[in-house]
């Protein structure tokens, strides 16, 4: 007869950790650091095949959805709608079954301009909750700016390695031009990230806004000779280029 040797059971199991700390972080605001667990979704879902625009419209604002609806510059045919929510089921629940519907059912999907994101903060922004919630949809809406450029990008590996005040610097640069456009009223942008939620694994989502075309043309110019993203960019795109054709919802 032989004798088995038994592993003695193991005791304790692995150690407790405290939960990840997923708020965003804003600015020290009458002395206190600005938390919030709040966060806006964004979802670009763009199409072909479309005449008139007006049945599209007319079937966004009898739904009473929240959003923009551009006319594609690239394809005389070509429609996309921006929709936002805090809920991320309201675009499964809500909007998917609109974009299944009337005259949407008749239109064909354009996957490669599929996009999906979330708000998030920095770590210095002075009104965190407007900058989370309430400033993207003021961009989106504001009439007086119907030109928009949405386009995701992924950074290289190499970035996340850099030291933190050297990546900082790089972001530093980058937002020092974005600022300059947006101060002078040519340049708005919408900032999501996509972390995981991308099909084709990008970081984020950028949305330019303006009144006008080319000023939103030129910051894309200027950018590329940044740090980050001449040496640190492993993709941009693609770009949807877009005029809003209609508007709902409310800018605070």
């Amino acid at each position: 007869m032989t004798q088995e040797t038994q592993t003695p059971a193991r005791r304790g199991g692995p150690p407790k950790l405290d939960p990840p700390d997923l708020t965003e972080k804003g600015g020290v605001k009458e002395g206190v650091r600005q938390t919030s667990d709040r966060r806006l979704f964004m979802q670009l879902q763009a199409f072909g095949g479309a005449g008139d625009p007006a049945p599209l419209a007319k079937t966004l604002a009898d739904s009473q959805i929240a959003g923009v609806l551009y006319s594609e510059l690239g394809d005389p045919r070509g429609a996309a709608v921006l929709t936002y929510s805090e809920d991320e089921a309201h675009f499964i629940e809500t909007v998917a079954p609109v974009l299944r519907s009337g005259p949407f059912a008749e239109l064909t999907q354009k996957p490669e301009y599929a996009m999906f994101g979330r708000t998030y903060a920095l770590g210095y922004e002075p009104n965190l909750e407007d900058w989370l919630l309430k400033k993207p949809v003021r961009n989106v809406l504001d009439e007086t700016m119907p030109w928009a450029v949405w386009y995701p990008l992924r950074r290289k590996g190499e970035f996340a390695t850099l030291p933190e005040d050297e990546q900082k610097s790089i972001l530093r640069e980058h937002g020092t031009i974005g600022m300059q456009f947006g101060q002078s009223g040519l340049a708005h942008d919408v900032r999501l990230a996509c972390h995981g939620l991308d099909k084709n694994d990008n970081d984020f989502v950028i949305g330019l806004i303006g009144g006008k075309l080319h000023p939103l043309s030129a910051l894309v110019e200027r950018m590329r000779k940044t740090r980050q993203t001449s040496t640190l960019m492993e993709k941009m795109g693609p770009f949807f280029v877009g005029r809003a054709v209609w508007r709902s919802g409310e800018a605070a």
